[in-house]
C-alpha cells in the first residue's frame, strides 16, 4: 500500500477545499440572488475505512483531517491542513501517514506558494516547498524542495482555490460537469492533473444535515449544497488511452464553502470523513475596510 497516496489530497481537500471569492463573511445567507461569501473556517473530520478490495485489502483506516482556511480576497487566503492515517492490513502490520501541508493563495489567482511533508511512522519523508506564478503567458513553477528546479506549466492551469471557486460557480450556474487542469503543488510539486467535476443536484436548504458538527451552525442558516464529485488524473498520461483518476474526493458543497461528508477514493479503498468539529472564524473587519 502506498502510503503517500493515501496522504496525497492535501488540500486540495480540495481536500478539500481551499476557497477562493471576491468577499467573505461568516454571517447567515444574504439576500435572494446574491452569492454569499466564504467563510474562514476550522474543521476535522474523522475518517474510517468503507471498502478496501485487491490482493491485499486493508482491515480498517482510521485517522482524522484537519483543515484550517482563513483569508481574504485582499490579504489572499491561508489553508493549513494535516492529515494522520492509520493502516492495519490484518497481518499484524500497523502503519501510519502524517501529512502537514500549508499553502497560501493570492486573490487574484495569480500566486501560489505551497510547502508540504509526510511522515511515515514518525519518519519524515519528502518534503515539498515552491512557487507558482502567472507571467509572461505561462504558469512558472519554482521549487526549493525536494530539489531546486523550474518549469513551466500552460497559463489554463488553475491553482486548488481557484478551482473550488470555478466549481462553486458551475454549482450555481446549474452546470453539472466541469473540466480543468489543476496544479497544487503535491506529490513531488512536479505533477499537474486533468480534473473532471460532477455536480449534482442542489439540495435545499430546507433539507437540513444530519449526524455532523454542521447541525445547529446559524453561518449554514439558509444556504444551499451540491453533492460534487472531483476525479483527479495525471496529466502526462492524458490521450493514452482511456483513463482511470488517480483518485477522487466526494463531498457536499456549501455555497459558503463548507464540506462536509467527505469521501476519498483511491481505487483500492475508500475511506470517508465525517465532520466532527466545525469552528467559523469571525470575519476580520478591518482586513476588509482596507481592501481596494
Amino acid at each position: 500500500m502506498d502510503l503517500g497516496t493515501l496522504g496525497h489530497p492535501r488540500a486540495r481537500l480540495a481536500f478539500v477545499v481551499a476557497l477562493v471569492a471576491a468577499s467573505m463573511t461568516a454571517t447567515p445567507a444574504p439576500s435572494a440572488g446574491a452569492a454569499p461569501g466564504l467563510a474562514s473556517h476550522r474543521a476535522v473530520y474523522d475518517l474510517k475505512l468503507v471498502r478496501s478490495q485487491g490482493k491485499r485489502p486493508l482491515q480498517s483506516v482510521r485517522g482524522r483531517i484537519l483543515y484550517d482556511f482563513s483569508g481574504n480576497a485582499c490579504d489572499g487566503w491561508v489553508l493549513q491542513f494535516r492529515q494522520v492515517s492509520e493502516l492495519d492490513n490484518g497481518e499484524g502490520r500497523v502503519a501510519v501517514s502524517d501529512l502537514r501541508a500549508s499553502t497560501w493563495e493570492e486573490g487574484n489567482a495569480r500566486s501560489f506558494r505551497f510547502n508540504s511533508q509526510n511522515y511515515v511512522n514518525d519518519r519524515p519523508g519528502d518534503m515539498v516547498d515552491g512557487k507558482a506564478e502567472r507571467r509572461d503567458g505561462k504558469v512558472a513553477v519554482a521549487l526549493v524542495k525536494p530539489k531546486d528546479t523550474s518549469f513551466d506549466l500552460d497559463a489554463g492551469m488553475v491553482f486548488p482555490t481557484e478551482h473550488m471557486r470555478r466549481v462553486l460557480e458551475a454549482a450555481r450556474e446549474g452546470r453539472t460537469l466541469l473540466e480543468l487542469p489543476v496544479y497544487d503543488g503535491s506529490e513531488n510539486g512536479q505533477k499537474a492533473f486533468n480534473t473532471l467535476t460532477i455536480i449534482g443536484q442542489p439540495i435545499g436548504p430546507e433539507s437540513r444535515a444530519e449526524g455532523d458538527a454542521t447541525v445547529g451552525q446559524s453561518a449554514l442558516d439558509g444556504l444551499r449544497r451540491w453533492p460534487v464529485t472531483i476525479s483527479y488524473f495525471d496529466r502526462a498520461t492524458a490521450g493514452q488511452g482511456e483513463q482511470t483518476p488517480v483518485y477522487a474526493i466526494g463531498f457536499q458543497l456549501y455555497e459558503n464553502g463548507v464540506s462536509r461528508a467527505l469521501r476519498l477514493d483511491y481505487g483500492d479503498f475508500v475511506v470517508a470523513g465525517e465532520m466532527s468539529q466545525l469552528d467559523i472564524k469571525a470575519v476580520d473587519k478591518a482586513a476588509e475596510r482596507t481592501c481596494p
